[in-house]
């Protein structure tokens, strides 16, 4: 399941890549649901998951601001429209997985990323995507545990 998993991460990523690409060249013919469906046609064989890959693609195309909007102020030195293409969509799909996925624990949604990265970005792509990632993990652990109240008393009394 997890290699079947990974390749479905690539065609998202690939459907993701060539959405921003042609709508940043203002192709007004483009259709994700078409090129989602020819992205996964092209691996049928090896692809038996394609609801977790339209999961991801729509996801992430849905809330790209939410998605962005988390990512900007844990990489503030780059603003999001210069990070670079395959790093950013990266991320977005990192962060969606964290945020959407529950079933897929943390570490492995990171693991995946820094992969993709490795394999689609640049030099030091994986590193930034790593610390962007485990920094915003630890964000939504830090938001997620509850806030203990203790006086002095009690503490003095633990002692």
């Amino acid at each position: 399941m997890s290699a079947n998993r990974h390749l479905g991460r690539i065609i998202a990523l690939q459907t993701l890549y060539e959405q921003e690409l042609r709508q940043e060249c203002q192709d007004n013919n483009f259709n994700l649901k078409q090129s989602t469906k020819r992205n996964i046609h092209r691996y049928k064989t090896l692809v038996d998951d394609e609801d977790f890959i339209e999961r991801l693609v729509n996801g992430i195309t849905e809330r790209k601001d939410e998605l962005d909007a988390i990512i900007q102020p844990v990489a503030p030195e780059w603003p999001i429209d210069q990070i670079a293409r395959m790093d950013r969509l990266v991320l977005r799909l990192g962060v969606y997985e964290l945020l959407h996925e529950k079933s897929i624990p943390p570490k492995v949604v990171i693991n995946e990323a820094v992969e993709l990265a490795k394999g689609f970005g640049g030099d030091n792509s994986s590193k930034f995507v790593n610390g962007v990632l485990g920094t915003v993990l630890r964000q939504r652990q830090d938001k997620s545990r509850p806030v203990k109240k203790t006086h002095l008393n009690d503490k003095a009394k633990e002692l």
